[in-house]
């Protein structure tokens, strides 16, 4: 191996402590280690990098390990160029496994350039991550608070989720607070309270609301709506929070927008994991890889197994799925034809991810050219199809031995 770096240092992360290993000397000859150990908090972490700067370190190398390297990457972000290494692609050989030994081995591997770094996006990014990902739990949290008042409703034998197609509508709801105040409603007060269609349901909702509340239901009901009520107003900060984060990245996010499938906060959450600069990804094969939502790559003795999907970015994958099912449902759309085409023939959990792989390489291209989308139309898809499926069986015909001659009629 051929060392490229002359001074760099390897770091061994754990939750209070560090360790530290400063690779150093002429380039010809066997590198030079120094070796120490700092604590996590935030002056030694300085006292680290003023450690690192007396041996001329440049670059920096450590394990993405959990979420501890964060703190020592902001620390160390504006004096080194840092590389975030992925823990399986850095293990020692086995038997050898002391922290001493593994900064020491990330050192050497950093040295001689076989340490490939991940990838990090900018300070803003990162700060615009935190707030969508915070945001999908908080629509989780209140999802689960719906379950759990449907649970209620059903152990008061309240049935209106089997009458109501949405239980948290503005009229399903209504009846749900008027129940916290009282045994029974009325069929005037039902139809008081039913909007739209469910005025053609009273007699339905009048079977379905006559059921067995009690105090013990109320307190669970009021408990659960109150904190729905509270998610909602936190979700919506989250959202002006949002909006404000991607003003220097107005046009990025309209143009993502341009994408069947993705719109508001769907293209606020892809930028917030692929960041707008696609220069850090050489071609869209290799953002996909790293999203996971390509075909896995698995041959052996010239046999190709499973092609299942590796592990990826799984706030991207679940993202690129919503997408995938909202495009699914468009009409005459080049997603919609490629949706119908292969669940057909492999289900619809393999078509959303294939949608949804090429959803990603659309963004891709949008981003780094900076066109907005045009929609290719399900014609195009179809008409591709077949030719394909032509081009196939021409080539099997010409397999068993056949000479094959196109005839346009």
């Amino acid at each position: 191996m051929q060392p490229i770096l002359k001074s760099c240092c390897g770091l061994d992360v754990h939750k209070s402590m560090v360790m530290a290993c400063v690779a150093h000397g002429p380039l010809d000859n066997p590198p030079i280690f120094e070796i120490r150990k700092f604590s996590t908090m935030t002056n030694d972490l300085r006292s680290l990098s003023e450690w690192m700067k007396e041996y001329g370190v440049t670059a920096v190398a450590m394990e993405s390990t959990g979420i501890y390297w964060k703190p020592i990457f902001n620390i160390l972000e504006d004096d080194f160029d840092i590389v975030l290494a992925n823990a399986q692609h850095i293990k020692n050989v086995p038997g050898r496994k002391t922290d001493v030994k593994d900064c020491q081995w990330i050192a050497h591997l950093f040295r001689n350039g076989l340490i490939s770094g991940s990838f990090i996006p900018p300070r803003e990014i990162r700060e615009l991550r935190d707030l969508t990902r915070t945001r999908r739990k908080l629509v989780g949290a209140m999802t689960s608070e719906k379950n759990r008042v449907q649970k209620v409703l059903e152990d008061a034998n309240i049935k209106i989720s089997s009458v109501v197609s949405k239980v948290f509508g503005v009229s399903s709801l209504a009846m749900i607070c008027a129940l916290l105040e009282k045994d029974d409603l009325s069929a005037d007060e039902i139809a008081e309270m039913a909007k739209g269609k469910l005025k053609k349901k009273v007699d339905q909702l009048v079977e379905a609301l006559n059921g067995n509340v009690t105090d013990h239901h109320r307190f669970l009901l009021k408990q659960h709506l109150g904190h729905i009520d509270f998610l909602v107003e936190e979700i919506k900060e989250f959202d002006e929070e949002i909006q404000r984060r991607l003003v220097p990245h107005e046009k990025e996010f309209e143009d993502i927008q341009s994408v069947t499938g993705i719109k508001g906060i769907s293209a606020a959450s892809v930028i917030a994991e692929i960041g707008v600069d696609m220069s850090r990804f050489p071609d869209e094969a290799h953002i996909s890889s790293w999203a996971g939502v390509c075909p896995g790559n698995n041959e052996s003795a010239g046999k190709k197994k499973s092609g299942k999907t590796r592990r990826g970015n799984n706030y991207l994958k679940a993202t690129l799925t919503e997408s995938a099912w909202a495009a699914a449902r468009t009409k005459e759309t080049a997603f919609s034809a490629q949706y119908r085409n292969i669940a057909g023939r492999r289900g619809t959990k393999r078509a959303l991810v294939a949608v949804g792989h090429q959803i990603l390489i659309e963004v891709y291209r949008v981003l780094k050219t900076g066109d907005r989308y045009q929609d290719a139309g399900a014609e195009a898809v179809t008409e591709r199809r077949s030719k394909n499926r032509e081009q196939r069986m021409v080539r099997e015909l010409k397999r068993c031995g056949y000479d094959v001659s196109k005839v346009v009629a």
